[in-house]
């Protein structure tokens, strides 16, 4: 690439913050235009329901890089700049302030926001999405004061939200519609752990149930009314029930749109000079013969990198096992691999649950799909390991703690 090249980045988070990084150690000495929507630099998301919202580190952790990184990188960190349309044919960006782009090579990394809760008093004051900095710190200041909060959804915002109110002292109701937590993406063998998990910490878990009307008066919240017919008083409510990509700019583009904007394993969408990366990109994994879209930090961490190389003239595959993590209360956990709902026919667990320091293994006729190590340390990378190989394994082995790990990928190996 000549200094001419210029590069344009949409989003400001984690995605776009690495991908321009990338860009400069990798060697490129075009102009890199980085445009975020907020007025924070690049920061990382998972603190926000973490440590950030439990008070345990401060503001200048969670910032992606520091900000004196972007002038001595050369990179052009614009902020509150929404951008608002795409011509793909000329090559050019335009945000909503009328500003416009030239781009040799562009990448997507616009994210996703919350889905809202379409139910009267959704507006009150009160009612809280947790998604970026400015969510966090309302929230954080509106447990101070609070008596009770009712966390709606129990996913994993919902569940690291109902532990930091209870961090903080505050009486938590956690209402989902599932018969049980994370269900959806653990099944109910594991989903169950997290149940008792939170109610042993004085979480009330409303399981099956639908929300009817968020109530208040003058203007502020005042509880939860259910389906059902129950009332759930509450001072704060948090709305976690999912979150959708920001598609936006790639459908006006006339991009392929399934579930996020769609691209290949080099993260290259439908038109060969935009990429895409992060939550909102719909991604070929060749390992799993599947598009995936994760809303995960890791492939924010991971695929920014990657889409930088292939701007530059690259051929790089993301073919990274799927990762996540968790902290609640005295759990903490990182699952590696990808099973979808339903589709394993076993669970194997790896030490004893009681005792808190586990492994769960999700199976299909004998191959590992994931592993959810609950407590126990350095162990992803063989994990990963496990559930590349594809192979089946053996399970009275894979239950016995006296048996390593590495020697079970080891005995898959030599198969």
């Amino acid at each position: 690439m000549t200094r001419r090249a210029t590069f344009v980045i949409v989003g400001g988070g984690l995605a776009g913050a690495k991908a321009a990084e990338a860009l400069r150690t990798e060697g490129f000495d075009g102009r890199v235009v980085l445009l975020g929507d907020e007025h924070e630099r690049p920061y990382d998301r998972p603190p926000l329901s973490k440590d950030y919202l439990q008070g345990k580190v401060e503001k200048d952790k969670i910032y992606v890089h520091p900000e004196r990184w972007y002038v001595d990188n050369d990179v052009e960190l614009l902020l509150n700049k929404r951008a608002s349309l795409i011509d793909v044919a000329a090559h050019q960006l335009t945000v909503q302030s009328g500003e416009q782009f030239d781009y040799t090579k562009l990448l997507l990394t616009t994210g996703s926001s919350p889905r809202h809760l379409n139910v009267p008093g959704s507006d009150l004051e009160g009612v809280f999405y947790l998604r970026r900095v400015a969510d966090c710190e309302a929230i954080k200041a509106a447990f101070v004061t609070a008596k009770r909060v009712a966390i709606v959804g129990a996913g994993w915002i919902g569940l690291e939200t109902a532990a930091a109110a209870r961090a903080a002292g505050v009486e938590a109701t956690v209402v989902e519609t599932a018969e049980l937590p994370l269900v959806r993406v653990l099944g109910p063998e594991v989903a169950e752990i997290f149940l008792n998990l939170h109610a042993e910490h004085g979480v009330t878990m409303l399981m099956g149930v639908e929300v009817a009307e968020i109530t208040g008066a003058d203007h502020r919240v005042s509880g939860v009314s259910l389906v059902d017919g129950r009332h759930i008083e509450a001072d704060v409510v948090v709305v976690g029930v999912g979150i959708a990509p920001n598609t936006e700019l790639g459908e006006v583009a006339g991009l392929t749109i399934d579930n996020g904007i769609v691209v290949d394993e080099h993260l290259r969408t439908s038109h060969s000079d935009v990429f895409a990366a992060g939550d909102v990109a719909n991604v070929w994994y060749p390992l799993l013969k599947r598009h995936l879209r994760l809303e995960h930090w890791s492939a924010a961490l991971n695929q920014g990198p990657v889409a930088a190389v292939n701007m530059m003239g690259g051929a790089v595959a993301y073919d990274r096992v799927p990762y996540f993590y968790s902290d609640q209360y005295d759990l903490g956990m990182e699952y590696t691999g990808f099973v979808d709902s339903g589709n394993y026919d076993q669970v194997v667990f790896r030490g004893e649950v009681t005792e808190g320091k586990y492994i769960a293994f999700w199976l299909s006729e004998g191959r590992i799909l994931a592993g959810m190590n609950v407590n126990v340390w350095e162990v992803t990378d063989v994990i990963a390991d496990l559930v590349r190989s594809g192979k089946p394994i053996d399970v009275a082995r894979l239950q016995d703690t006296n048996v390593t790990l590495e020697e079970l990928l080891r005995g898959v190996r030599d198969v």
